[in-house]
Protein backbone atom coordinates (compact mmCIF):
# COMPACT_ATOMS: atom_id res chain seq x y z
CA UNK A 1 0.00 0.00 0.00
CA UNK A 2 2.50 2.08 0.80
CA UNK A 3 4.46 1.59 -2.69
CA UNK A 4 1.66 2.39 -4.28
CA UNK A 5 0.81 5.56 -2.74
CA UNK A 6 4.05 6.67 -3.20
CA UNK A 7 4.00 6.15 -6.62
CA UNK A 8 0.57 8.15 -6.92
CA UNK A 9 2.16 10.55 -4.98
CA UNK A 10 5.49 10.92 -7.60
CA UNK A 11 2.99 10.21 -10.97
CA UNK A 12 1.23 13.18 -9.65
CA UNK A 13 4.08 15.36 -9.20
CA UNK A 14 5.24 14.46 -12.49
CA UNK A 15 1.64 16.01 -14.25
CA UNK A 16 2.28 18.66 -11.97
CA UNK A 17 5.61 19.68 -13.06
CA UNK A 18 4.65 19.03 -16.92
CA UNK A 19 1.87 21.23 -16.63
CA UNK A 20 3.67 24.08 -15.08
CA UNK A 21 6.12 23.74 -17.70
CA UNK A 22 3.69 23.51 -20.31
CA UNK A 23 2.52 27.02 -18.90
CA UNK A 24 5.27 28.43 -18.81
CA UNK A 25 6.27 27.20 -21.85
CA UNK A 26 2.76 29.16 -23.41
CA UNK A 27 3.21 32.02 -21.76
CA UNK A 28 6.31 32.57 -22.63
CA UNK A 29 5.17 31.90 -26.40
CA UNK A 30 2.47 34.61 -26.28
CA UNK A 31 4.77 36.60 -24.56
CA UNK A 32 7.11 36.23 -27.20
CA UNK A 33 3.96 37.11 -29.86
CA UNK A 34 3.39 39.65 -28.25
CA UNK A 35 6.85 41.26 -28.40
CA UNK A 36 6.69 40.81 -31.97
CA UNK A 37 3.36 42.38 -32.51
CA UNK A 38 4.97 45.57 -30.84
CA UNK A 39 7.72 45.20 -32.76
CA UNK A 40 6.16 45.22 -36.13
CA UNK A 41 3.93 48.04 -34.84
CA UNK A 42 6.86 50.34 -34.10
CA UNK A 43 8.60 49.14 -37.45
CA UNK A 44 5.01 50.29 -39.36
CA UNK A 45 5.23 53.28 -37.79
CA UNK A 46 8.56 54.75 -38.13
CA UNK A 47 7.86 53.68 -42.06
CA UNK A 48 4.95 56.16 -41.57
CA UNK A 49 6.81 59.14 -40.26
CA UNK A 50 9.81 58.51 -42.62
CA UNK A 51 7.42 59.06 -45.68
CA UNK A 52 5.57 61.72 -44.01
CA UNK A 53 8.84 63.77 -43.41
CA UNK A 54 10.01 63.57 -47.16
CA UNK A 55 6.75 64.49 -48.20
CA UNK A 56 6.58 67.57 -45.99
CA UNK A 57 10.31 68.02 -47.57
CA UNK A 58 9.34 67.65 -50.70
CA UNK A 59 6.52 70.11 -50.49
CA UNK A 60 8.20 72.84 -48.45
CA UNK A 61 10.92 72.08 -51.51
CA UNK A 62 8.21 73.41 -53.78
CA UNK A 63 6.99 76.14 -52.28
CA UNK A 64 10.34 77.63 -52.12
CA UNK A 65 10.57 77.35 -55.89
CA UNK A 66 7.63 79.09 -56.09
CA UNK A 67 8.54 81.50 -54.40
CA UNK A 68 11.37 81.84 -56.24
CA UNK A 69 9.86 82.22 -59.65
CA UNK A 70 7.30 84.34 -58.09
CA UNK A 71 10.48 86.51 -57.10
CA UNK A 72 12.19 86.18 -60.29
CA UNK A 73 9.20 87.13 -61.86
CA UNK A 74 8.88 89.89 -60.32
CA UNK A 75 12.50 91.19 -60.62
CA UNK A 76 11.86 90.56 -64.75
CA UNK A 77 8.93 92.91 -64.60
CA UNK A 78 10.84 95.34 -62.48
CA UNK A 79 13.83 95.32 -65.33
Amino acid sequence: MTMMMMMMMMMMMMMMMMMMMMMMMMMMMMMMMMMMMMMMMMMMMMMMMLIMMIMMMIMMMMIIMMMMMIMMMMMMMLM
